[in-house]
């Protein structure tokens, strides 16, 4: 090597040893920084103690939502992606939740399904989780305190409605306080080759999700239904021939390879998920949204009338979808999304002159929007 390349070498070497150097110095400073934050949210946790004189997971949907848009938008001028903020900060506030109490979130189960995937996403690691063998089960632990929050799939965006979720909201005293909006994925999961895969477990929806996939490269096979994705996985790990249809996590946890890779037939397959706890969001932030249901008398233009009200209000209806009461034939509940939070007293008095249409309203809770937009 000439003189003069060896030379460059070592200035280059030289030079990223102190970029490598100074790195580790704002490694140093960011750890200092973040036991502070920790320290204040422990301190933060032991005042609302005495305030409120009880033990409860901390969970500010709107706090939490103000703060990561401000973040965001600092990152931006600091050249960072704001999904790369969220990330980073999902696990910030997932550990200051956890110094305070780790919250007890209900998934449906068991380990690595959808579900999991979006409570990990909104609550990170810190959290404890709780696997619900079917979705409304999901309601049930919060309902007796095994859990702090559940995470409850709502809707698919190629399937529609999870009617069961919607019906169980309908019955109970807990709010929705947040929403989640994961990618689906789906992925054929097995110990055995392709050739070799005779049935397949799935959950209902997973599986219609595939049902052009599966009749082109699997036709004839046994599709069987589970309840949840997780444990399709876990169902093809008994059975020599079987397969699952089910996340790639889910490969990992039940140690089954990939046999193919996106099979939803839809390549844009979003499912929503809404959090569920003892109270909606604690404050309106200026951009959220407010679900209600409620069933109509039965007179010509009823439903008109109901939705008259919000657009003379200014309120925007974003969502509506209707679901058989259950409590006589034709008769019929409707889910609506508003833009609004139902603490606004816009929305409040929206929300009482409507009711005055139906036979009942229920307000089923009310959340910031995400970043998506809702």
């Amino acid at each position: 090597m000439a003189a003069d390349d060896r030379q460059a070498a070592d200035d280059a070497t030289e030079e990223l040893g102190a970029l490598r150097r100074g790195i580790d110095e704002l490694d140093e400073q960011v750890v200092r920084l973040l036991g502070r934050r920790m320290e204040l949210s422990r301190r933060i946790g032991a005042a609302k103690w005495v305030e409120e004189g009880t033990g409860a997971a901390v969970f500010a949907p709107a706090r939490e939502a103000e703060l990561l848009e401000r973040l965001e938008g600092l990152g931006a001028e600091a050249g960072l992606r704001p999904e790369h903020v969220r990330a980073i900060y999902r696990e910030v506030l997932s550990a200051s939740r956890a110094v305070q109490r780790p919250p007890r979130i209900a998934f449906l189960g068991p380990s690595a399904t959808f579900g999991h995937q979006a409570a990990l996403e909104r609550f990170g690691a810190a959290a404890e989780y709780v696997p619900a063998a079917t979705n409304p089960e999901i309601v049930d632990a919060v309902e007796r305190g095994a859990a702090d929050f559940g995470v409850l799939p709502i809707e698919n965006s190629t399937e529609g409605p999870v009617g069961e979720s919607q019906d169980r909201l309908v019955e109970t005293d807990l709010k929705v306080c947040d929403e989640i909006t994961i990618a689906v994925a789906h992925f054929l999961l097995s110990r055995d080759p392709l050739d070799a895969v005779q049935t397949v477990y799935s959950h209902p929806q997973a599986a219609a999700q595939c049902r052009r996939w599966l009749a082109q490269h699997l036709p004839g096979r046994d599709v069987v239904h589970v309840p949840s994705t997780g444990l399709a996985a876990e169902r093809a790990t008994r059975e020599s021939g079987a397969a699952a249809i089910a996340t790639r996590l889910a490969g990992g946890v039940y140690g089954l390879d990939v046999l193919a890779a996106n099979i939803q037939d839809a390549a844009h397959n979003y499912t929503r998920f809404w959090v569920v706890g003892p109270r909606m969001a604690e404050r309106p932030t200026g951009r959220d949204k407010t679900s209600v249901v409620f069933s109509i008398r039965d007179r010509v233009g009823t439903l008109r009338d109901v939705a008259s009200v919000f657009s003379d209000a200014g309120i925007s209806m974003s969502a509506i979808q209707s679901r058989p009461s259950k409590r006589k034939a034709w008769d019929y509940v409707f889910f609506v999304e508003l833009r609004g939070h139902a603490a606004e007293p816009r929305v409040q008095a929206a929300l009482a002159a409507a009711e005055q249409h139906t036979v009942f309203l229920k307000v089923l809770g009310a959340w910031p929007l995400g970043p998506e937009g809702g």
